[in-house]
């Protein structure tokens, strides 16, 4: 009995462009689109509930304290709130990895699988219950250190900029400066974790079979090498940092407009 692992399916892309030209010829514009609707909906809910968890947190360790929070703390503090978050949004990512992966079909909507995001979340809980729509949580869980090394690395380097400016450590910072301090800690966190992103998708493809986050391991490693843990990233760095600098620029500008707003009224 062989196992598919999904590698003789799995169309062949020599890079963004082929990959881009390729899914146009094949499935056309709406291709180039598949888990749009997942991936904004997990997107909104995964920044919301993140930030909201890590203020929380934050807040109740830094209650009583003079002095900032550490890097340990900031970093320990985004890793429970990724947690916490991953735990409500897991099944959003798995029906947008699965939406994505409807390659077989082409064109032809008839051979779709899924028909949208709530038709995937109502076959994957059918067929394969609960435990379906929290396939990849493991690797999720360790993914949670995508965004704690990013939180660690933005806080650090906001404290760092302002004590080299010869400012106050929770000085306020203008647009420009949000931008750098985020796209940096962005492209930071996304080198040092991306081979989880991979594991996770593959353990969340329909088209593999894998026993575990170990056996992804071990068979991405034996068949594509060091490689095969780093397929996407450019094309992913260039999607994700741009949103990241304007999530992280409305965040802080509407999060100070909110604590003046406060303080005016008290």
């Amino acid at each position: 009995f062989v196992v598919s692992d999904g590698l003789e399916l799995r169309p062949k892309y020599n890079g963004i462009v082929h990959c881009m030209t390729t899914v146009w010829k094949h499935e056309g514009l709406r291709g180039l689109y598949q888990g749009v609707t997942p991936n904004m909906l997990g997107a909104g809910a995964s920044w919301g509930l993140y930030f909201f968890f890590y203020n929380a947190i934050k807040a109740y360790k830094k209650e009583g304290k003079l002095e900032s929070l550490s890097a340990t703390e900031h970093l320990v503090s985004a890793a429970e709130a990724g947690a916490m978050t991953l735990c409500i949004t897991n099944p959003i990512w798995v029906t947008k990895t699965r939406l994505v992966l409807q390659y077989n079909a082409g064109v032809d909507p008839s051979k779709r699988q899924y028909r949208g995001m709530f038709d995937a979340l109502v076959k994957i809980y059918k067929a394969e219950g609960i435990r379906g729509l929290y396939k990849g949580f493991v690797p999720g869980l360790f993914g949670t250190s995508h965004g704690a090394l990013q939180f660690m690395a933005y806080e650090d380097l906001k404290l760092r900029y302002n004590k080299y400016r010869n400012r106050a450590s929770d000085t306020k910072l203008n647009t420009v400066e949000y931008i750098m301090m985020a796209a940096v800690s962005k492209i930071f966190a996304v080198s040092a974790t991306y081979p989880y992103q991979v594991v996770r998708a593959r353990l969340q493809d329909q088209h593999n079979t894998y026993s575990g986050v170990f056996d992804v391991i071990r068979r991405t490693w034996r068949k594509e090498g060091i490689h095969g843990f780093y397929k996407g990233i450019i094309p992913n760095v260039i999607r994700v940092t741009p949103a990241c600098c304007i999530t992280f620029v409305v965040y802080e500008n509407v999060s100070g407009f909110l604590l003046g707003f406060r303080k005016e009224n008290n």
